[in-house]
């Protein structure tokens, strides 16, 4: 393959090439690989764990052939990767070379935090083999020494909690900004709660549509059942004013590195009123700019 000139990194410091942005997360075991891998993951990147460095280079070859489908690469590269080569750095360098500049975030610590992590979760160093933790450390640190010194960020980990390293990989890459997903889902309360939901809205206070014999075949999602709910007493009142106080828990959440939410909207037998009330509310979110999904766990089950 004939390698085109490397391009310019784009705002935020991650290389593009040919339209695909590659980022290299590595660093020692214990520092946190897991949840940047997580917190990119979020942020909209395609993550491939413990890929043999060598194929990098194909993994970005096959983004620029996705039509645009891949437009964001991190790969997490770590010691387990020592079988297919011991110097890293190479790898890294021999990319740059052929124009795939990536961008590499390095994850440190001190020992004394890496014991702590490692003693609190009873697991051993991938490389500690007959030998003490500390053995295993110092012959991590040792390996990917080369690579820390070509890394573009380094982060130490040692003090920080989970939510401080997303917000500080967030910082590092402020031209992607997450979103939360939501999910409405709308049940009947006598086949029980959902096991997933976040958040449990009751709309037994408004009066039931199954008792209006014209609307008891019907479901939520017919205008006329529709209609009738939200135009009952207090309806329209209730989701107004629950779209503020969503607005105020989403960006909470958001805050705290929370992508996912599931609203359950219950009524009964989760046909009408729960249907009803949980297409407004994932109507109205979606023209605010959410990324809603709307799903009627029990509708047909009557």
């Amino acid at each position: 393959m004939t390698a085109e000139p490397p391009t310019d990194p784009p705002t935020g410091g991650t290389a593009s090439f040919r339209g695909i942005e590659v980022a290299v997360i590595s660093g020692l075991s214990g520092a946190g690989r897991s949840t940047a891998a997580k917190c990119l993951e979020d942020l909209g990147w395609f993550v491939v764990d413990n890929l043999p460095a060598e194929l990098i280079g194909t993994m970005v070859d096959l983004g620029t052939r996705a039509g645009g489908a891949v437009n964001r690469i991190a790969v997490v590269l770590d010691v387990r990767a020592r079988v297919f080569t011991a110097d890293l750095a190479g790898v890294i360098k021999s990319l740059d070379a052929r124009g795939y500049r990536p961008r590499v975030l390095y994850l440190d610590a001190s020992d004394e935090a890496l014991i702590r992590r490692y003693e609190a979760n009873r697991r051993a160093h991938p490389l500690q083999g007959e030998g003490r933790l500390v053995d295993g450390l110092a012959a991590e640190r040792k390996l990917l020494g080369p690579l820390r010194h070509e890394a573009d960020l380094v982060i130490d980990t040692s003090e920080l909690s989970v939510h401080e390293l997303r917000d500080r990989i967030i910082e590092a890459f402020p031209h992607v900004r997450p979103t939360a997903s939501m999910t409405i889902l709308s049940f009947g309360f006598k086949y029980g709660l959902p096991l997933d939901a976040d958040l449990v809205v009751d709309m037994r206070f408004l009066p039931n549509p199954y008792w209006v014999p014209e609307l008891r075949k019907l479901d939520g999602t017919d205008h006329a059942v529709s209609d009738y709910v939200l135009t009952r007493p207090g309806a329209r009142e209730f989701i107004d004013r629950y779209l503020d106080l969503l607005a105020l828990i989403g960006d909470g959440y958001e805050r705290e590195g929370k992508r996912y939410l599931t609203l359950a909207i219950g009524c009964t037998g989760g046909k009408h009123r729960s249907v009803a009330v949980a297409e407004e509310i994932g109507r109205r979110l979606g023209g605010r700019g959410r990324t809603v999904k709307v799903v009627h766990r029990d509708l047909g089950r009557e």
